[in-house]
C-alpha cells in the first residue's frame, strides 16, 4: 500500500548516482565542444588580428620601403643635379680658363716665335691679309713719320733716323735743310759744323761722315739725283735696303717693305715669320702680300708697333686686332690700364711730325726748344 501510495520504485543509492554520472557525461562533451568552438573562434580572431597585423606590417614595410626608394631616388636625382651643375660650373670655369690659356699659348707661342705649327703658307697669308685689312681701317692715315719735302730731304732724314726716334729727327732737320737744300751744299758742309747742327739724333760724329759721303756721290754719280733702284740706293754711304725701300715707297711709289725693329718684333710676334735677320724677313713677308700692299703694310705695322704694340708691354687690352693676334695676353689685358699706355695721338698726344698729312687725327709736335726751325740758329 505504500509503494501504491507514492506511485514510485524506490531507488537504490548506487543507481541514483549511475544516472546524475550519465547526465554529466552527456553534458561533459557538450561544455568541450562549446571550449573548443570557442578556442577555435579566439584562435580565428587571433590568427585574423596576426594577419592583420602581418598585413600592416607589410603596409608599413611597404610604405617604407617606398619610401626609402623615394628617398633614394631623391639622392640620386640631387646628385645627377649636383653633378650637372658641377659640369655646368666646370664648363663655366673651362670658359674662363680658356682665355687664359690661350693667352698662355700665345706667350709659349711667342717665346718660341714663328709660324703656327702646322700652318700652311696660304693660310699664313690669309691671315697676313687680315692683319692688313684690319690695321688699314684702324689706321686709315698712316704715313711716313718723317718730315720731307723731296727725295733728297727724305734720304737725308731716313739715314739720322738710326738709333732715334722720327721725333728727334724731325725737330732736328728744319734747320739742317736750311743751311743744305741740296746735295751739292751739303757735300761742301764743314764737318764740324754739320755735327753740331745734327748732335741731337746721337751719333752724330759717324752720321755726319754718311751724310758728307751720300752727298758727294750723289752730286758726282748721280747728277744730283736720288736714285731710284735699290741697286743703286744701297751703294751709298750709309745706306742700306731699309732706307732704300723707306726712299722709294715715298718718294717714288716703288713699292717695299721697311723692316725696322718694330716690323720685325710685330710680324713675329703675329706668328708670320721666325726670322731675325731683317733681309730673310722682307723676303717671307713679301711672299704673303700682294706688292701693292707692301709700303702701306710697313706704315700700319710700324704705326701699331709705335703705339700699341710696344716691345715690353703692349696695351693688349687696347687692342683693336687683339682677336687675330695669336699672342695676345703678352701684355696688359685689362682696358682701362691699357688704354693709359698708349701713345702719340693714341694716347691722346701730339704725334712726331712737325708737320703731319692733311688727314692726320693728331696733334702735330713741337720743335726743339733749343732751335728755331726758322733759321736753323741755337737760342
Amino acid at each position: 500500500m505504500g509503494e501504491q501510495a507514492t506511485g514510485r520504485r524506490a531507488t537504490a543509492p548506487g543507481e541514483s548516482g549511475a544516472q546524475d554520472g550519465g547526465s554529466r557525461a552527456e553534458a561533459a562533451p557538450a561544455g568541450k565542444k562549446t571550449a573548443a568552438k570557442k578556442s577555435a573562434a579566439k584562435k580565428t580572431a587571433a590568427e585574423k588580428t596576426a594577419a592583420k597585423k602581418t598585413t600592416a606590417e607589410k603596409s608599413v614595410a611597404k610604405k617604407a620601403g617606398a619610401a626609402r626608394k623615394t628617398s633614394a631616388e631623391k639622392t640620386s636625382a640631387g646628385r645627377s643635379a649636383a653633378k650637372k651643375t658641377a659640369g655646368k660650373a666646370a664648363g663655366k670655369t673651362a670658359a674662363k680658363a680658356a682665355p687664359a690659356k690661350k693667352a698662355a699659348v700665345g706667350r709659349k707661342s711667342a717665346s718660341a716665335g714663328g709660324p703656327a705649327a702646322g700652318e700652311s703658307r696660304a693660310a699664313r697669308a690669309r691671315r697676313a691679309e687680315r692683319i692688313n685689312e684690319a690695321l688699314a681701317e684702324v689706321y686709315y692715315y698712316a704715313h711716313p713719320e718723317l718730315d720731307f719735302e723731296n727725295p733728297f730731304e727724305l734720304l737725308v732724314a731716313t739715314v739720322l733716323s738710326a738709333q732715334t726716334t722720327d721725333l728727334r729727327v724731325n725737330q732736328t732737320t728744319p734747320a739742317l735743310f736750311a743751311a743744305y737744300p741740296t746735295p751739292e751744299d751739303m757735300a761742301a758742309a764743314d764737318p764740324e759744323q754739320l755735327e753740331e747742327l745734327i748732335r741731337p739724333t746721337g751719333f752724330f760724329r759717324s752720321k755726319a761722315k754718311s751724310l758728307l759721303g751720300l752727298s758727294a756721290a750723289l752730286r758726282d754719280e748721280f747728277g744730283g739725283e736720288v736714285p731710284r733702284t735699290v741697286d743703286e740706293l744701297v751703294t751709298l754711304p750709309g745706306v742700306g735696303r731699309k732706307t732704300a725701300f723707306v726712299v722709294l715707297g715715298n718718294a717714288y711709289g716703288v713699292p717695299g717693305l721697311t723692316v725696322d725693329t718694330h716690323f720685325g718684333r710685330l710680324v713675329r710676334r703675329w706668328h708670320l715669320t721666325d726670322e731675325t735677320d731683317a733681309v730673310k724677313v722682307e723676303r717671307e713677308i713679301d711672299a704673303l702680300l700682294p706688292k701693292s700692299e707692301w709700303t702701306m703694310f710697313s706704315h700700319r705695322t710700324i704705326f701699331h708697333g709705335r703705339r700699341i704694340c710696344h716691345s715690353r708691354k703692349p696695351a693688349c687690352g687696347a687692342c683693336p686686332i687683339a682677336e687675330l693676334c695669336p699672342s695676345y695676353g703678352e701684355g696688359e689685358t685689362d682696358p682701362e690700364k691699357a688704354k693709359k699706355l698708349l701713345k702719340y695721338e693714341m694716347g691722346g698726344r701730339p704725334g712726331q711730325r712737325l708737320k703731319p698729312p692733311a688727314d692726320y687725327p693728331g696733334q702735330p709736335a713741337p720743335p726743339l726748344p733749343s732751335r728755331d726751325p726758322a733759321d736753323g740758329a741755337a737760342r
